[in-house]
């Protein structure tokens, strides 16, 4: 049986005990019930992936795997949960990671079994509705008529939240504008939700 915890923590440092080692009529203590609840909270995150979708995440994970040891850097992370068809920013997945430094970044290395989980809190994650990006849109509505500056939101796109660069932007806006420069922003939010 698989643990879900990253590598890097020692099962002697009192969190996580080697459970592979026990045998399963082994009772235990109410100590160790605190050590088990890490691998219970894992085997339940993962059972709500069918296991053909863990399949195919696995083989999406091995793609990523330039080394050959069935591991992938931290820095692929948030390319891999985008490959799965998640949007997790940045800043969303590093706080999964713990924060990593950009040395951690460039050179710790992860296994499937410690993805998983962090794959299923991105996809269990609160997503936008079609209504709370029309109303974030609407504050910039200043006439009323559902429509807003495309400049306007150019700046918006490239200054708040996760920035986007120009390019980015440009491919977001391209058909979206009207003859004034104005965009509509109930038809450009159906259409970011559908790409």
């Amino acid at each position: 049986m698989s643990r879900c915890v990253p590598k890097d923590v020692s099962p002697n440092g009192g969190v996580v005990s080697n459970l592979a080692s026990r045998s399963s009529n082994t009772m235990a203590t109410s100590d160790d019930q605190s050590l088990l609840r890490p691998q219970t909270d894992c085997r339940r995150s993962n059972a709500e992936f069918s296991a053909d979708q863990i399949e195919d995440f696995k083989e999406a994970f091995g793609l990523f795997d330039r080394v050959g040891d069935s591991q992938v850097a931290f820095s692929q992370v948030a390319d891999i949960m985008r490959a799965l068809g998640q949007n997790p920013t940045n800043k969303e997945v590093k706080k999964i990671l713990g924060d990593p430094s950009p040395d951690d970044m460039a050179n710790k290395r992860i296994n499937f079994e410690t993805f998983l989980p962090m794959l299923k809190t991105v996809d269990s994650a609160q997503k936008g509705t079609y209504d709370d990006y029309v109303e974030g849109l609407r504050v910039f509505d200043k006439e009323g008529n559902g429509t807003v500056m495309g400049a306007e939101l150019r700046i918006v796109l490239s200054t708040l939240g996760e920035k986007m660069t120009e390019p980015e932007i440009e491919a977001l806006m391209a058909g979206q504008e009207d003859e004034n420069g104005s965009v509509h922003y109930e038809a450009f939010v159906k259409h970011i939700m559908s790409v």
